[in-house]
């Protein structure tokens, strides 16, 4: 009897092994140099939150920011970002089993500096925001994985009253509605949430609408954007203004019932929120400070969809662009672009509270982070 509960307990411990080791965790990087590892991976120990790594790329220059598809065979990025007159979006296949991570190919993004890219959920398009040209573009996305010739390319010219910031658009992400019918483009320069309904059984499946965009505040600067899981409501952070706008959402059209500061009431300006993203079971929301604070807001979402601030997580590093939520909500992972590190925290799942968790990991001018679980 004793030896049949070892054996069990041997059992359970391999299992529980092996399977906090089918998470996966994707760095981006400023590496400004093809010879620089651009793109690392990392496995994710969901049990103690380590992070081991376990490849890298090297050959293409500022993959400021990556998505991954959603079976999980590739992943997707915005290059020569921040790179005068260029531009790019380039595919890569990723195969867990041999822990590799092969580049596929390249497309010109449609405008210069590409700072968000987003995959269907059929995984047959792409779609990716122009920052310095205020852009949207829309890629076919070929059977082998592979990035198709652009489909479609829209430019904006207008901008808003910030006289240095605002002087013309600037396409900070693109986010898919809940259904993924219609696609959301925040525009920092031009103080807009652009709209398009979004057909993926046309060939242009980008289709002009009567509420072709929402009018934040001005000097807002809205950059990336969320929806609840509930599919009731989407959230806006917004990087001048530090502020987050609350909207409830049907069928394409947003109205605004909400505006909170992420900021705490120490800060009077200079503000530059950043990310912002949900927790799975929708209870929590949580939005990233650069510049004066470097931390996370975090806050409670209650039954309407309304937010209440309830702390702030310092991550350990300095101008924390972008973060990401593991599919569990077990972990929340923040990367610091200045000081170049990469943090894991433990979510409590009851207050919503943040735990340093692991070994931090050092990637120089890191500048993304997204997790798969396979």
């Amino acid at each position: 009897m004793k030896q049949k509960i070892n054996l069990f307990i041997i059992f359970f411990l391999l299992a529980s092994n092996l399977f906090s080791q089918n998470t996966y965790v994707f760095l981006g990087s400023y590496n400004r140099d093809k010879t620089a590892e651009a793109i690392q991976v990392f496995q994710l120990d969901t049990l103690n939150g380590k992070l081991t790594k376990i490849t890298a790329v090297k050959n293409i220059v500022n993959p400021s920011y990556l998505t991954i598809s959603p079976n999980g065979k590739y992943v997707y990025a915005c290059t020569d970002t921040k790179t005068p007159n260029a531009g790019s979006i380039t595919s890569f296949e990723f195969n867990p089993e041999n822990k590799s991570l092969t580049f596929l190919n390249s497309q010109r993004s449609g405008g210069e500096n590409p700072v968000y890219v987003t995959v269907h959920k059929s995984g047959k398009w792409l779609s990716n925001a122009n920052y310095t040209e205020g852009s949207v573009s829309v890629f076919p996305i070929l059977e082998n994985g592979k990035i198709d010739s652009i489909a479609q390319n829209f430019q904006y010219a207008d901008g808003s009253t910030h006289k240095e910031r605002q002087t013309r658009s600037h396409v900070h992400s693109a986010v898919f509605s809940p259904q993924f019918d219609y696609l959301f483009l925040p525009d920092l320069g031009a103080d807009k949430i652009r709209c398009y309904a979004f057909d993926e059984n046309l060939k242009k499946p980008l289709i002009e609408t009567q509420n072709s965009f929402t009018k934040t505040d001005l000097e807002a600067g809205p950059r990336h954007f969320t929806f609840h899981p509930n599919q009731k409501f989407g959230y806006c952070i917004e990087e001048m203004a530090g502020q987050i706008s609350v909207y409830k959402y049907e069928k394409g059209v947003l109205n605004k019932i909400q505006r909170i500061a992420t900021h705490t009431d120490k800060i009077k300006d200079g503000f530059e929120s950043s990310d912002i993203h949900i927790s799975p079971d929708g209870k929590f929301l949580y939005a990233t400070n650069r510049g004066k604070e470097n931390n996370i807001a975090i806050f409670f979402i209650d039954e309407n969809g309304l937010l209440k601030n309830i702390g702030y997580q310092s991550t350990l590093g300095k101008h924390p662009r972008v973060f990401t939520i593991d599919e569990s909500g077990k972990f929340l992972i923040a990367s610091n672009v200045i000081t170049g590190n990469v943090i894991v925290f433990r979510r409590n799942p009851k207050t919503g509270l943040l735990k340093k968790t692991g070994k931090q990991i050092k990637m120089e001018n890191v500048s993304c982070v997204q997790i798969k679980k396979y």
